[in-house]
């Protein structure tokens, strides 16, 4: 891991913790010791316990008594639930207010650059934006604030990385949400509810950050 230089240091640990589970540094089981990681770090034991708490909120790792912190074992379902639980949250946004069909269509270019050039990381940035636009319509705060308390952004990075193997499928995907906004199509919470479910896994099985299902 390259030593943090820029604050809060908590969120950055948090991601340097997360790209080593989603490249594969870490594999399900592996135990996660602050002392060694603050010490590659360059940083206090304490942003790096606050870190390792947060990604144990987002089920990512575990806790085992006398033993610290580990990499949980992903399961299929893990992802599922997940994903209906974002999916209702989505459907309600919609019943509650419309996005602008501008702000949709410029992160829909952006999500189609990004997969034209390959990139995961901005496929995923740009495609949370996309959602996010249509939460933060909704004008419900508390809505807006559950939503990102689910970790969007890590586990559609998991679920892309692990389940959807061609870059242009996740962007030709928000098409027919975006021309459904743009006619004020009635079933579009409807659309958007079945278009987050179609990222959720089918069938019930063990994967590994960095792995394949």
């Amino acid at each position: 891991m390259e030593p943090v230089v820029r604050s809060p240091l908590r969120d950055q640990i948090r991601q340097a913790v997360l790209d080593g589970l989603i490249n594969g540094r870490w594999k399900p089981g592996d135990r996660l010791v602050e002392r060694r990681m603050a010490a590659e770090l360059s940083v206090s034991q304490a942003p790096v316990r606050e870190a390792l708490r947060e990604l144990e909120a987002l089920r990512l790792i575990e806790s085992v008594p006398n033993k610290g912190a580990r990499v949980r074992r992903l399961t299929q379902e893990d992802l599922r639930e997940v994903y209906q639980v974002r999916a209702g949250l989505e459907e309600t946004a919609v019943r509650l207010g419309r996005p602008r069909v501008e702000a949709l269509r410029t992160h829909l270019g952006r999500l189609h650059e990004a997969a034209a050039a390959g990139s995961l990381h901005d496929q995923v940035r740009h495609g949370v934006a996309f959602h996010r636009e249509i939460v933060k319509a909704s004008g419900n705060e508390v809505l807006l604030s559950v939503w990102e308390s689910l970790g969007i952004e890590v586990w559609t990075h998991l679920s892309i990385r692990l389940f959807r193997m061609r870059p242009h499928e996740n962007a030709a995907d928000h098409e027919p949400l975006v021309e459904a906004f743009e006619r004020n199509d009635p079933e579009v919470g409807v659309m958007l509810r079945e278009h987050v479910l179609g990222y959720a896994p089918i069938e019930p099985d063990t994967v590994e950050p960095g792995g394949t299902s």
